[in-house]
C-alpha cells in the first residue's frame, strides 16, 4: 500500500482554537449537521429556533434580531440564527491524498495560491462541493482562517469539503505529484486551453490570486499551464468563477 508523506498541521488549526460566529440558515444547519464540528451555543429568533430539531446538548438563547445583529459583523443576513463553533480540527495533506488512493478516487483537488478574500474562498468552496471535490489546499500564511465571513459565502459547503492548509505549497504541490495527479496551473497568459489537457487522469486543479497571480515557485510546480477560452475581451475571471468553469470542464471531459 503507498504510503505518502504527512505535513504538519499548521499551528493553531485545531479544536482548540479561539471559538469563531456563523450566521445565516444554511452555514448554522451545515455545522449543526457536521459531527467534526463541536458547537458551543446558538441565539436566534423564537421563529428560526422553532423550526430546528436541536441537539439537547447545546446551550439555546432566544433573542430578538436587533440583538442577534450585535454578534456578527455588521449588516451580516443572519436569517435569524448564529452559533458558535469551534474551528474544525486540522488535516493532513497525507492522509487526504491516502485516502483518495485507497478509495481509487479520480475526484479533483482545488490549490489555491495566495487567495486571501474570505467571500472568494467560500465561493470557490461552494462550487467545490457542488462538483464533488476531494478538497481545497491552501497555504496557511496565505490564507484567511475560519470565519463567518467564509461559511456564509460557502453556503454549508465549509462543513462539506475538507480545507486542508499546509505550511509550505511547493512542496505540498510534489506530494500532489507522487499521488499521482496531473497539476494544471490555470492562467491567462498561455495558448494551451484546459480542455486540451484534460485526458482522464487525476487533476489538481492550481490557481492564484486575482491581484498577482500564482507565484514563480508555484508556477514551476505545476505539470502545465492552461487557460479557460474566455473571450478577449475579458481580461480574467474572478477566481470563484474560474474554479468553477474549471470543476465542470474536468467534471465533463470525455463525456
Amino acid at each position: 500500500m503507498r504510503q505518502f508523506s504527512r505535513h504538519r498541521r499548521p499551528a493553531g488549526q485545531s479544536s482548540k482554537g479561539q471559538p469563531i460566529r456563523f450566521w445565516g440558515r444554511h452555514a448554522v444547519l451545515a455545522a449543526l449537521a457536521n459531527p467534526e464540528r463541536t458547537v458551543k451555543r446558538i441565539w436566534g429568533t423564537r421563529e428560526a429556533l422553532g423550526q430546528l430539531d436541536l441537539p439537547p446538548v447545546v446551550p439555546i438563547s432566544y433573542a430578538e434580531v436587533t440583538d442577534l445583529a450585535r454578534l456578527v459583523a455588521r449588516d451580516a443576513p443572519h436569517q435569524g440564527l448564529v452559533i458558535e463553533v469551534d474551528p474544525l480540527e486540522g488535516l493532513y495533506l497525507g492522509d487526504l491524498l491516502q485516502e483518495e488512493t485507497d478509495a481509487d478516487s479520480r475526484r479533483p483537488i482545488i490549490v489555491l495560491d495566495q487567495v486571501t478574500d474570505p467571500h472568494n474562498i467560500g465561493a470557490v468552496l461552494r462550487s467545490a462541493a457542488a462538483f464533488d471535490a476531494a478538497a481545497i489546499v491552501t497555504q496557511d500564511r496565505h490564507s484567511p482562517p475560519e470565519s463567518g465571513v467564509i461559511a456564509r459565502s460557502a453556503s454549508g459547503a465549509l462543513e462539506m469539503v475538507p480545507w486542508v492548509r499546509v505550511v509550505n505549497l511547493s512542496r505540498a504541490l510534489e506530494e500532489i505529484a507522487e499521488a499521482q495527479y496531473w497539476r494544471i496551473g490555470l492562467m491567462g497568459d498561455t495558448d494551451t486551453t484546459l480542455g486540451s489537457v484534460l485526458d482522464g487522469s487525476k487533476v489538481a486543479l492550481v490557481l492564484g490570486s486575482e491581484g498577482d497571480g500564482m507565484r514563480h515557485n508555484v508556477m514551476e510546480h505545476c505539470d502545465v499551464l492552461a487557460k479557460l477560452p474566455i473571450s478577449p475581451r475579458m481580461e480574467s475571471l474572478n477566481i470563484s468563477n474560474a474554479a468553477a468553469i474549471a470543476l465542470y470542464a474536468v467534471a465533463t471531459a470525455g463525456r
